[in-house]
């Protein structure tokens, strides 16, 4: 766990903890803001509705296909204003 920065938090009524790399706290806090939401709630979110393994492996798949889905946005976005 090199490099891995763990936070607690309450995840439907009970104390847990998951640890990621710096750089995917990071994307976590870039996406909220994107979302006018909080981190906490993110995560919140993916527990109950995506979570299919371990949260942290949730967290970078959404983090992942977040991106992914921004590229493609942006791919849209330039194509049109040709």
């Amino acid at each position: 766990m090199l490099n891995q920065i763990k936070k607690s938090l309450i995840l439907s009524g009970h104390k847990t903890s998951v640890a990621l790399e710096e750089d995917f706290w990071t994307a976590l806090d870039s996406i909220a803001k994107n979302k006018n939401t909080s981190v906490d709630s993110i995560i919140q979110k993916i527990d109950k509705y995506e979570r299919k393994g371990s949260l942290a492996s949730a967290l970078r798949v959404f983090i992942l296909n977040f991106f992914i889905e921004m590229k493609k946005w942006w791919i849209i976005v330039r194509k049109n204003s040709k």
